[in-house]
């Protein structure tokens, strides 16, 4: 079963939908907090406004030992049983009301606005207002008119201010995530131009960046952008390698089709022994021509990324691979040394390239300095913390005028009688280049010739060296 394809705008409304949630909770806690500090506000000044009225009316009272009718009804009427009072004569005690409606241990003095205090009775809580007033026909007696009311009339309102919030709020929102759909579905279209231009492509590898791009998609075009750049270098690699494969093949392809030749239209065995020998020569050149031909693909790459890239000592690198090559020299009549350094020298650098690097640097010298001539390898330290290797050879060398042409793919010395592909420069070259290094040709102060590549210093200290 096929999963469900993200999408960008059911993602954005889930992004928009759980904050406006969040804000919608805690909005609602507010409002409620607010809706309940009114309604306490409005019943505090209700209840006040009974406790003074209820004091009014006993002052006014030819008091007996019975209210008025109209102070016990304001008093006593509540249809749901939440409202409590007492009247209490600080001589006679209690004259009406609840007698455990609970009391201030000390009344408010005479002529003061009523207080009001939070209280209890039954586990209920209260909302009590009590006020002290002068007893109508006893002016050294007092009456203290308490008036008292449960909590629920208070929370019931804020919850009535609460809901019709809630109901608001979430209408709002529901219209704000529509627009918001709507708007990104019509936004998106502004992709459609680029989609368009993209589905009409069918080898191209152009930029896709344009002016219609809207800024928040330029980070995408731009990365595909790269992506496409990187695919052309690497056709531009692999039309470049058939080519350079077909112009370097051609010559021993055709020898070898020659001497085939040979041999079949004269089989004695003189004839065939000959065409022979010349057959492992050419198939050794076309061995030798295609492995180059691959290196110099790999060194063409892009630059070495971080994980390519090692710490490298070439002072323990460098020698041991001139030591590999001591028994091929000396078949080859060819008096191969190392000077240099023989402590720690560090690079930042791909192992086996820069041993490519070498190998390329040492057959160019054997092959072009001839026999019994001398090719020394050399390591040095820079002054910058980076390394200079160097290979010199006392063989014929080139023309000056042509030592800016070394690094060129298939170039060779028109005088130079040695048979070879005229990549090994061009791989060092490339190589070098992937390295950040640099590579400069120049003549030997007798004759031959000096190859120098000089390595950037290491980009941190020396930890674990490759």
């Amino acid at each position: 079963m096929s999963r469900r394809r993200p999408s960008l705008r059911r993602r954005l409304l889930i992004f928009l939908l759980i904050p406006m949630a969040a804000l919608l909770l805690l909005d609602a806690l507010l409002t409620y907090g607010v809706a309940l500090t009114y309604a306490n506000r409005v019943h505090d000044r209700d209840l006040s406004d009974d406790a003074l009225t209820v004091a009014k009316m006993l002052g006014n009272n030819q008091l007996g030992s019975e209210l008025t009718p109209q102070a016990r009804f304001l008093l006593e009427y509540d249809p749901v049983g939440r409202s409590y009072f007492s009247i209490v004569s600080a001589r006679r005690g209690l004259m009406a009301g609840n007698g455990q409606l609970p009391r201030l241990a000390q009344a408010p003095p005479l002529g003061t606005a009523p207080r009001l205090y939070d209280s209890k009775l039954d586990k209920h809580s209260l909302r009590v207002a009590t006020v002290r007033t002068t007893a109508p026909h006893d002016p050294g007696d007092s009456l203290i008119v308490t008036v008292a009311e449960t909590l629920r009339d208070r929370h019931e309102q804020a919850r009535e201010i609460l809901l019709l919030a809630i109901l608001m709020q979430t209408l709002l929102i529901v219209c704000v995530l529509s627009l918001v759909w709507f708007g990104v579905s019509r936004g998106l279209r502004v992709l459609d131009p680029l989609t368009a231009r993209l589905a009409g492509r069918s080898h191209e590898l152009t930029p896709i960046d344009g002016p219609d791009v809207p800024q928040e998609i330029q980070p995408l075009t731009r990365t595909i952008d790269a992506l496409f750049g990187r695919l052309r270098g690497m056709l531009a690699l692999h039309d470049r390698f058939i080519a350079d494969a077909a112009h370097q093949l051609r010559t021993p392809l055709t020898g070898l089709s020659l001497h085939v030749d040979r041999a079949r239209a004269d089989p004695r065995p003189e004839t065939v022994a000959d065409a022979l020998v010349h057959i492992q020569r050419l198939t050794q050149r076309a061995a030798r021509t295609s492995s180059q031909l691959l290196a110099l693909t790999r060194a063409q790459a892009a630059p070495l990324d971080h994980e390519e890239r090692g710490l490298l000592d070439l002072g323990r690198m460098i020698p041991e691979a001139v030591a590999q090559r001591i028994h091929e020299a000396i078949r080859a009549g060819i008096d191969l040394g190392y000077e240099g350094v023989t402590r720690p020298l560090y690079i930042d650098g791909d192992a086996a390239s820069v041993l490519d690097m070498l190998d390329n640097l040492i057959d160019n010298a054997v092959r072009y300095a001839g026999r019994g001539s001398t090719v020394t390898v050399n390591l040095q330290a820079r002054a910058d913390g980076g390394a200079s290797l160097s290979v010199e050879d006392n063989g014929p060398g080139v023309p000056p005028e042509l030592l800016p042409r070394l690094h060129e793919r298939f170039f060779r010395a028109a005088d130079n009688g040695e048979e070879g592909s005229g990549l090994g420069l061009a791989i060092v070259q490339r190589i070098a280049e992937r390295h950040h290094a640099g590579v400069i040709y120049r003549l030997a102060e007798e004759h031959g010739l000096i190859v120098e590549v000089r390595f950037p210093p290491p980009s941190a200290a020396p930890m674990h060296p490759t």
